[in-house]
């Protein structure tokens, strides 16, 4: 058994479950950690719930974790997450919240908490988390880390929990653009590297109300060289789609969970009481949801039509400390630019970078469905040219 440190929880990885699965050969070869809501054979997969605790081992490993076993990769645990991936804080009152590393006051962001903060802390080459609101994004931010989510379908679920989303994506937190790249060649065996050399058309969603302005420093401090261009643009149905993925996922986590809402003393409160709020999802609110996602996935993909890529802010306000997880005004809207982007079904991947005063902030770029390595490619290119982003190859 490999300890990852000499606190191996501090960060959100289970010792007891370290170098489960790992049987990549290569010498140097690239250290992983998992979300417990992918199947690891013969380890619990607990999503971070005391109801999960006692199930049965997982019978077979989860296909993305089969593609980072067979590409060489070794796995070094599972990493703690907020419970059953409904929540935004990454606390968690049955496994411990992991720590944030290099921002040990404020929430470590959720619901991939554990896979964010454990490549902040340089525990391994990269991690993978699951991003169905957010979940992979926010942390990375929260954390000063780069997540990346691919198109909706790209990687293959078997063997996730939840079993059925219509939101959900598995992808990869590293420190550098260069190891999300291999981190998708590893679970996506159809991945292909490209580079990016023409110039750089981006759209960038105008300034709103919404937003502190210290957290849009990042984007507009953003620039591109030769001839690329910037142009400023609106998206009327942000907002409509925040909501609509609120409403789709209430409802979807209520269905994969709600037989656990028997022994409700198991569950931790917050997510007790969410998911019993998401009775209240009706049939026409979901029907209404799935019309919004409809017209702003049109009006996505018009718009990535036009240009190679959309900037927004990653988040609207600081990510909020530990002590003020529990304030719903501090915690609602974080997920404001990222959770359209699960409606949609779009690419998406953030880079980090600190405001003026040194609280986690930075970017959020979206692609044309299916276009995650340019996507990437892009990142990469605006790493070289902006010095805010705090992440180098």
């Amino acid at each position: 058994m490999r300890h990852l440190s000499s606190h191996p929880d501090a960060y959100g990885v289970f010792a007891s479950q370290c170098a489960a699965g790992s049987q990549g050969s290569a010498k140097g070869c690239a250290t992983v950690a998992i979300k417990d809501c992918l199947d690891i054979e013969g380890l619990v997969t607990r999503c971070g719930s005391r109801a999960l605790a006692d199930a049965a081992p997982a019978k077979a490993h989860s296909d993305v974790v089969a593609n980072l076993i067979a590409a060489g990769c070794r796995i070094l645990g599972k990493t703690k997450m907020h419970e059953l991936a409904y929540g935004m804080t990454g606390i968690n009152a049955f496994e411990g919240t992991p720590l944030n590393p290099h921002f040990p006051d404020r929430i470590p962001g959720g619901s991939s908490s554990g896979s964010a903060a454990a490549v902040a802390a340089s525990l391994v080459d990269f991690a993978i988390g699951t991003d169905t609101g957010g979940s992979i994004r926010q942390p990375a931010i929260c954390c000063g880390v780069i997540g990346f989510k691919p198109t909706f379908g790209r990687v293959s679920r078997k063997g996730a929990l939840p079993v059925q989303s219509s939101l959900d994506c598995i992808g990869p937190f590293a420190r550098t653009v260069g190891m999300i790249e291999q981190a998708m060649g590893a679970i996506d065996p159809t991945f292909q590297a490209e580079i990016f050399e023409g110039p750089l058309r981006l759209a960038r969603l105008g300034m709103d109300v919404e937003i502190e302005p210290r957290m849009a420093e990042a984007m507009l401090a953003v620039r591109t060289d030769g001839d690329g261009a910037i142009k400023d643009i609106e998206l009327p149905l942000l907002d409509a789609a925040f909501k609509a993925g609120m409403t789709i996922i209430a409802r979807e986590t209520l269905l994969a969970n709600i037989a656990l809402l028997e022994r409700p003393e198991l569950l931790g409160e917050d997510v007790r009481k969410r998911l019993e709020g998401a009775r209240n999802a009706t049939d026409a609110d979901m029907a209404e949801a799935e019309n919004v996602r409809v017209r702003f996935t049109a009006d996505i993909d018009a718009l990535l039509e036009r240009f190679d890529v959309l900037m927004t802010p990653a988040l609207p306000l600081p990510p909020p400390r530990l002590s003020e997880a529990s304030d719903p005004a501090k915690v609602l809207t974080l997920t404001r630019y990222l959770r359209p982007f699960n409606l949609s079904g779009h690419p998406a991947l953030v880079l980090p970078a600190r405001t003026v005063d040194g609280l986690p902030s930075g970017i959020q770029l979206v692609a044309a469905k299916g276009a995650d390595a340019r996507l990437i490619a892009i990142a990469r290119r605006l790493v070289e040219d902006n010095p805010i982003f705090q992440t180098k190859e």
